[in-house]
């Protein structure tokens, strides 16, 4: 079973920046397109940002132009660059493959507050 380990969350001001990164523990992860996806207190998951193997990308029209995801193969790794964040932002951030399978990781918390 493939584990996944985000890390890189905090607390940043409006306006700020982070970069979220995501370790998979297995191969598997070269072939599957891979997502982040953030859950709002109260509010369901929902995916934000998607690659394929191949390095294609899709992103949900609220981080669009904002976020920025990528990944290194090599290192089994995904990213999250998080560009110009709002308070709306604030949620606790996961990845997963697209659509989702198996187990998630324990997420990273991402707060955006002045």
């Amino acid at each position: 079973q493939v584990q996944l380990v985000e890390s890189g969350g905090g607390l940043v001001q409006p306006g700020g920046s982070l970069r979220l990164s995501c370790a998979a523990s297995r191969g598997i992860f070269r072939i599957a397109t891979m997502g982040w996806y953030l859950q709002a207190p109260g509010k369901q998951r929902e995916l934000v940002a998607s690659i394929t193997s191949g390095g294609s990308t899709d992103y949900a029209v609220s981080v669009k132009g904002r976020f920025t995801i990528s990944r290194d193969n090599a290192k089994n790794t995904v990213y999250l660059q998080m560009n110009s964040l709002k308070p709306e932002d604030t949620a606790v951030y996961y990845c997963n493959t697209n659509p989702a399978i198996g187990s998630w990781g324990q997420g990273t918390q991402v707060t955006v507050s002045s």
